[in-house]
């Protein structure tokens, strides 16, 4: 699958979001995972990776609904026509009240064009990523598993897990989706969290201080 995917990331926002472009080399159909962008100089860059690549922007998919992760939609399809996914229960908070500067940070209210759900699929080009519901960091955060790897948002770092002091955290859930999971995946899967360095599930579970001494 590696062979038939270009996988970018650009680190972005005040909290250095990993925004990632995965494009099928084949169809050149894309999709970006995490738009938290929060000025116009870092989404154009982004969109002329894409134009200048001769990528079609399919989808914008957010992994939960915090504004570092979500700031830029509005703009992607304003500009590409890409059509914004999110999971079902995040998707009121996009355009709550009162969540427009959430943490301080500001985010455009707006709605989204498609709502995922445990277990869907999403296809582009040649690619398939299936939805994995892992509330926890939010009620509607997910990961998305590809072959030989998988997108873990704010769920799971390098070393630690997602906050969950926030609206719609809770500590036990995050622990049972990573556990029950995210967990259960090969060792050699590939882990490519929303914030900081990549990592792999083995790696995780060997040396993620949250996690380690379940799997000793």
């Amino acid at each position: 699958m590696f062979a038939e995917m270009m996988l970018k990331r650009f680190v972005v926002g005040p909290l250095e979001t990993n925004c990632y472009l995965i494009a099928c080399n084949e169809t050149h159909s894309a999709l970006l995972i995490d738009a938290g962008f929060m000025e116009e100089d870092e989404g154009l860059k982004i969109v002329e990776e894409i134009e200048r690549s001769g990528f079609d922007l399919k989808y914008v998919l957010s992994t939960h609904w915090h504004p570092d992760h979500t700031a830029g939609n509005e703009y992607l399809r304003r500009r590409l026509g890409a059509k914004i996914l999110i999971h079902e229960e995040d998707a009121p908070m996009l355009c709550a009240k009162g969540f427009s500067d959430f943490l301080g940070l500001s985010m455009k209210p707006h709605l989204p064009d498609v709502t995922v759900k445990d277990n869907d699929i999403i296809t582009v080009g040649n690619i398939r990523l299936r939805v994995i519901h892992t509330p926890g960091h939010s009620r509607g955060s997910i990961s998305l598993l590809g072959e030989g790897f998988v997108f873990t948002g704010d769920t799971l770092f390098s070393g630690s897990i997602g906050r969950t002091d926030l609206l719609g955290g809770s500590f036990e859930e995050i622990i049972q989706s990573i556990r029950n999971r995210l967990m259960t995946l090969p060792d050699n899967t590939l882990v490519y969290p929303g914030h900081g360095p990549f990592s792999s599930i083995g790696k995780e579970k060997r040396t993620n201080p949250f996690l380690s001494e379940e799997f000793e």
